[in-house]
């Protein structure tokens, strides 16, 4: 059985933390580097929900693609919920480590399991690293279909490979208009924009796209239309836990370590229900322009 601290520097090997961005918040929140460890669980989010299903499946390690402190603390007092998820794991001998902005842009990353996941066909980084002389790492990935599909049966077929959300996928463009080549960016990728214009793609799926954003690039692209796909930011990075996880448990057989790697189903998106609107009030409202003076 393995301790955490070699089962941490093969998770370092995969998505070495040097190449986090500068504001991010990667690496091991809590452990004892001496523990043994032979129960892994993987999840997208380190919320409470992911605490108690890595107490209840006897996980010593639980690895999440989000930072549990993002933007640092002063406290871990379990008057908060970030205090009481610490306290809970370190209660529980569990320890916590990220792999965040530097699972991104690996190679494979977290693009990679999202384009995956919707059977595309990887052909470069959306926006390479630099430092990549191979010219594999990097953010998003620019893909291709293997049949084309109007942009409404894109959408669909991603509303069927990616995990069930509330929010479902939100279409923006002509839904017949036909798509080949797509740009995909797990997580906020509205400010991937210009790389995705720079592409030449015909479909963006990404997730967190905000009205002003979205609406300018439409505009400002109106000579080659440009189907911008909206998932659910929880749905976009889930299939990398199914990846990371894979890799683990190839280190783990190379090594003779036996671990029992996990992935988590819990549905953490913070959105829980959707009203599909049908505009009836907005309809029936009387027109100012015909009012009576």
């Amino acid at each position: 059985m393995p301790r955490l601290s070699e089962v941490l520097t093969a998770l370092d090997a995969l998505w070495p933390p040097e190449r986090a961005e500068s504001w991010d918040a990667v690496g091991t929140v809590c452990g004892d580097p001496d523990a043994e460890v032979d129960r892994v669980l993987f999840a997208v989010d380190p919320v409470g929900e992911i605490a108690e299903e890595a107490v209840r499946t006897g996980a010593q390690l639980l690895v999440t693609h989000h930072p549990l402190y993002l933007r640092g603390t002063t406290t871990v007092a379990a008057t908060t919920a970030k205090g009481r998820l610490v306290h809970q794991l370190i209660k529980n001998g569990i320890a916590l480590h990220v792999a965040h902005t530097n699972a991104d842009t690996a190679d494979p990353g977290v693009s990679d399991a999202l384009a995956g996941a919707l059977d595309l066909r990887v052909l470069r980084p959306l926006v390479p690293d630099a430092g990549d002389p191979e010219g594999r790492r990097g953010l998003g990935r620019v893909c291709e279909l293997a049949h084309p599909l109007s942009a409404r049966e894109f959408a669909a077929l991603a509303a069927r490979r990616l995990p069930a959300t509330a929010q479902g996928i939100r279409l923006a463009g002509d839904p017949e208009a036909p798509v080949r080549t797509v740009a995909v960016s797990g997580g906020s990728g509205d400010s991937l924009f210009g790389a995705v214009a720079a592409a030449g793609v015909d479909a963006f799926l990404t997730a967190d796209l905000r009205h002003h954003p979205a609406s300018e690039f439409a505009a400002d692209h109106a000579h080659r239309p440009l189907a911008l796909l909206d998932a659910a930011h929880w749905a976009t990075e889930w299939p990398w836990c199914e990846l990371a996880a894979a890799q683990l448990d190839e280190i783990s057989d190379r090594n003779g370590w036996g671990l029992r790697v996990h992935v988590s189903k819990t549905v953490t998106d913070p959105w829980t229900a959707h009203a599909a609107s049908h505009g009836a009030a907005y309809e029936a409202a009387p027109d100012p322009a015909g009012a009576p003076n």
